[in-house]
């Protein structure tokens, strides 16, 4: 490394410590627990698809490193990376079963869109590193806005919200308040995350429930979805949806209703926090 390249890091870590952020390198682990709805398996496809039999991984909401996890078979494969986490408990979780990736940072810090770039060059994270796994329950939009302001992933798995049915665009707002309160107030539709897709050259390549995946377009040589092709396929056609998500038994009512109808359903249902979200058709 460069001496400019390491007083550059040396400064990222000093400004990260100075608001609230830990950073901690760890040492190698096993473990079994893989990610909730088969998301690996489309991860471990897309990626070979991609010619990606390793590089860098970039967590952001980590949780307890084993649960749901999308990125731990690629950290026990030997990829190198960072993974966040800001709750302490899962945080302490974490550090344990990830204590012998020797090439894994962790970072115990509430990732928002004034902190991920610190948090990205504090890791040495490549400006085109391989993988990013993106589930903060909030305002994922802007942080992964962001993020392609400056980095260009090559592969992207980020939550949506996916009872918000196109062409409704809905994000929650980045906030310092906003803490998820176990609700349907939360995250991106797929029509708003498709914003940042064409904004950046993306290719939204499939949505597998709740994820939706996306590639650089000049790296993709196969059909980039519509969020409403993407939607139909990953979502509302899955034949088990009703089983693998039945607390959105109260929301099945906004899936057929007319686009302007379904905005003002919305608005309804989340009156009084006005002022933590955007909605437009």
């Amino acid at each position: 490394m460069s001496r400019s390249g390491g007083m550059a890091r040396a400064l990222a870590r000093r400004v990260l410590r100075a608001i609230g952020l830990e950073v901690r390198r760890t040492p190698r682990a096993a473990a079994t627990h893989f990610s909730h709805l088969g998301e690996q398996e489309i991860i471990r496809a897309l990626l070979a698809q991609l010619g990606l039999a390793s590089g860098f991984c970039v967590d952001i909401a980590a949780s307890d490193g084993t649960t749901m996890s999308n990125t731990l078979p690629l950290y026990e494969a030997g990829w190198g990376g960072v993974a966040a986490e800001c709750d302490p408990a899962k945080f302490a979780a974490l550090a344990a079963v990830y204590a012998r990736f020797p090439r894994v940072d962790l970072m115990r810090c509430m990732v928002t869109p004034d902190n991920v770039t610190a948090l990205l060059e504090v890791s040495a994270a490549p400006e085109e590193f391989e993988f990013l796994n993106l589930d903060i329950d909030g305002y994922d939009y802007f942080v992964l806005e962001r993020i392609l302001h400056r980095y260009r992933p090559r592969l992207i798995c980020v939550e949506v919200n996916e009872k918000i049915p196109p062409p409704l665009k809905f994000t929650v707002r980045w906030d310092p308040r906003y803490v998820w309160a176990g609700d349907h107030f939360y995250g991106a539709s797929i029509s708003k995350m498709h914003e940042l897709c064409v904004a950046h050259h993306y290719a939204l390549t499939e949505l597998h429930y709740n994820s939706a995946f996306l590639v650089p377009a000049e790296r993709w040589n196969g059909p980039s979805l519509t969020p409403e092709e993407a939607w139909r396929a990953g979502y509302l056609d899955q034949p088990d949806r009703r089983e693998k998500f039945p607390w959105n038994a109260d929301m099945e009512a906004l899936l057929s209703l007319p686009a302007p109808d379904a905005v003002a359903a919305l608005r309804e249902r989340f009156r009084g926090r006005e002022e933590f979200y955007e909605l437009h058709l």
